[in-house]
């Protein structure tokens, strides 16, 4: 039910849909379908948590990795494995960032606090590399964890699974993120500029 919901969703927009649309992806009746959810809202806010379960998931692999580990190699596997998600669930993950907002303030509340756990774990590996001295110390991590997270969110906006799959877009977002964080005084510039 969630995949049909999620096709219609992305399809149509959350507002434009209707759980009649969901039924018929689905080859049932409107009625039937309501045997199994009380509103669309509903199934927009399971729809959104699972979706969450799976970038969960990534959080809790990475931040079960050895603290001996890097803070920059442990960010650079969560990255690339959030933006790998992204691309993977594309459809679901189109429909969480555009719809969200359309949840009741208690649903949207839920799901805003899963978010808070990866902002704080982004911040906290962030904090780790400036007391390394991997990243100017005087940066805001809070600036620096929105900048992480505006790389592996947009992917939803420009990713297409015909024109990019094989081009590495994974890593390549990772490179990029942390060659942001570690700044110009570790950057090789090119020769002659």
């Amino acid at each position: 039910m969630l995949d049909a919901a999620a096709r219609v969703f992305y399809e149509r927009g959350y507002m434009n849909a209707t759980v009649e649309n969901v039924a018929e992806e689905l080859g049932i009746l409107k009625g039937s379908l309501y045997h199994y959810i009380d509103s669309k809202e509903e199934v927009l806010f399971r729809l959104l948590d699972e979706t969450h379960d799976g970038v969960h998931g990534i959080l809790e692999e990475v931040a079960a990795r050895s603290a001996s580990e890097p803070p920059l190699a442990r960010l650079h596997e969560y990255v690339s494995k959030q933006v790998e998600f992204n691309m993977d669930n594309l459809v679901r993950v189109s429909v969480y960032y555009r719809d969200i907002g359309c949840l009741s303030e208690e649903r949207l509340e839920l799901l805003l606090a899963r978010r808070r756990d990866h902002d704080k774990f982004v911040r906290g590996l962030i904090g780790e590399a400036q007391e390394r001295g991997e990243i100017d110390a005087e940066a805001d991590p809070g600036a620096l964890s929105k900048c992480v997270f505006a790389t592996i969110i947009w992917t939803y906006r420009w990713y297409s699974p015909r024109r990019d799959r094989d081009r590495g877009i994974a890593p390549r977002c990772a490179d990029f993120v942390i060659a942001g964080l570690v700044g110009k005084a570790h950057w090789n510039h090119p020769k002659g500029e």
